[in-house]
């Protein structure tokens, strides 16, 4: 992810339909397999300059801002989404995947992190540590 791509990506996210600020950044977080979650303080004024643009429009829905692509953010979204794959910017090979497992094992991980009692936390701290240390043993070896 590029440094002022956060445009394109609030609009090309939004081409999936309405949701608001959270609901965005979760997508996000999906489509980046856990690597990246924008902050709020990046994407809520940015959604509001896409607003004051007439390229999304809002309502009120229990008390959230939900976020919709008026016609000229729709246009405006697929021309920008067209060609443009933020995820998929990684080197050449395996890497891409890793990045993906990395990310799903962050999520697999913050589960355990909130749901799980003492001696799972445990249990998965002693094994996120093997893990490592099998890590650097292979990059011994190579």
């Amino acid at each position: 992810m590029r440094r002022g791509d956060i445009r394109t990506v609030l609009l090309a996210t939004l081409l999936d339909g309405p949701a608001h600020g959270y609901e965005v950044m979760r997508r996000l977080e999906e489509r980046s397999g856990g690597m990246w979650r924008p902050s709020a303080g990046s994407v809520y004024p940015t959604l509001q300059m896409l607003e004051e643009e007439g390229l999304l429009s809002s309502t009120e829905d229990a008390g959230k801002r939900v976020y919709a692509l008026t016609d000229t953010g729709r246009v405006e979204a697929e021309r920008r989404a067209e060609g443009f794959r933020p995820w998929e910017d990684s080197p050449a090979g395996g890497r891409a995947e890793l990045r993906q497992a990395v990310g799903a094992l962050m999520m697999a991980l913050r589960q355990v992190e909130m749901a799980a009692d003492d001696v799972t936390v445990e249990r998965a701290t002693a094994l996120v540590s093997a893990t490592r240390q099998q890590l650097y043993q292979l990059l011994a070896e190579s």
